[in-house]
């Protein structure tokens, strides 16, 4: 296994002609567009279970069925 993972293709044009850069690790030129671009792994995330809130402090949306007009119940 390579120490290196390669990208499949552009990020920005989806081209698939991408050479590595020589600006570092995780560093890709695209030939089709000129653009140049990191790549980095930033780690695993810890599972979250049920009733956890999701990062950034906001509670979990919660799933409650949704009634449309016409299901079933009274009509005026």
């Amino acid at each position: 296994m390579s120490g290196r993972a390669a990208p499949f293709y552009c990020p920005y044009c989806g081209d698939e002609d991408l050479r590595p850069s020589e600006q570092g690790h995780g560093a890709w030129e695209c030939t089709a567009c000129s653009r140049a671009f990191r790549l980095s792994f930033l780690g695993l995330l810890a599972p979250r279970g049920r009733g956890q809130q999701p990062a950034g402090g906001a509670p979990a949306p919660a799933s409650a069925p949704v009634s449309t007009p016409g299901e079933g119940g009274t009509t005026p």
